[in-house]
């Protein structure tokens, strides 16, 4: 993995170099991906800005968690545009941190995919928010040069965003769901980041353990293999909602190398 040694996140990275189904790779510094980004130093925005090219910032945090964290070092970058794709639903205080989504709504969540809790979510993302979903996508694919991706742990909504663009991109299946359970390499740094902003750290103080948070690569392939049983593919869903086949190849062209 393209790890972005970054001061102020913990897990950040460059999905380029991921292979392809027909030989290729994707493209570097075309999509990057993140966690919170409220603690970025100067260093790190230089390092974004100058080095990989940085041009969109994709938020998919909910507009609570935007307004209580307030606006990060980045918005200040006049050359970076930001742009917000909540895929939760926009009511109480759900965070990502805890879950807390799923858990204020878990008898219809669960009813997604009862045999994972985390895949029933990301379903979720699908069923509730295909505005932003579909949104969120076409930010990569208009961005003029890098996009970075990303919510508060850079882990499961961001990690299903970014899977379905690499998908689109016909990135591997296994490498799409390398690259998504990556993030578990980094979990300790990326709660204890969470755990110092009272935004997050209550939601996290209900599930401890660092081990109940580490994304699982049998959650990403449950997933996608939902994605083909119930909606025919990830292409055929986004069909479905409106992101066309123009716009799927604009997608994997800015992708691809």
């Amino acid at each position: 993995m393209r790890w972005l040694e970054l001061e102020g996140a913990a897990n950040a990275r460059d999905v380029g170099g991921l292979p392809t189904d027909d030989g290729g790779q994707i493209a570097d510094r075309r999509l990057l991906r993140a966690d919170n980004l409220q603690g970025l130093t100067p260093a790190d925005i230089k390092l974004l800005v100058e080095e990989f090219g940085l041009s969109t910032v994709i938020d998919l945090r909910g507009s609570n968690e935007v307004e209580r964290e307030g606006p990060g070092p980045l918005t200040a970058v006049d050359t970076v545009t930001h742009v917000h794709h909540s895929v939760l639903p926009e009511r109480g205080e759900a965070t990502d941190a805890g879950a807390d989504a799923l858990y204020a709504r878990r008898e219809r969540t669960l009813s997604y995919y009862p045999g994972d809790p985390m895949c029933a979510l990301y379903i979720g993302y699908l069923e509730d928010r295909p505005d932003s979903v579909v949104g969120a996508l076409r930010s990569i694919a208009d961005a003029p040069g890098a996009a970075l991706v990303h919510c508060a742990a850079g882990k499961d909504r961001t990690g299903t965003v970014v899977a379905l663009a690499l998908s689109v991109a016909g990135a591997r299946r296994d490498a799409v769901i390398a690259d998504y359970a990556a993030s578990g390499n980094r979990i300790s740094a990326i709660l204890a980041r969470l755990r110092a902003s009272s935004t997050y750290s209550h939601d996290l103080a209900k599930r401890p353990a660092d081990d109940d948070h580490r994304p699982r690569a049998e959650t990403m392939a449950a997933f996608l293999g939902q994605v083909d049983e119930r909606y025919g593919g990830v292409l055929s869903w986004l069909s479905e909602h409106g992101f066309g086949s123009d716009e799927a190849l604009a997608l994997r062209t800015k992708l691809v190398a």
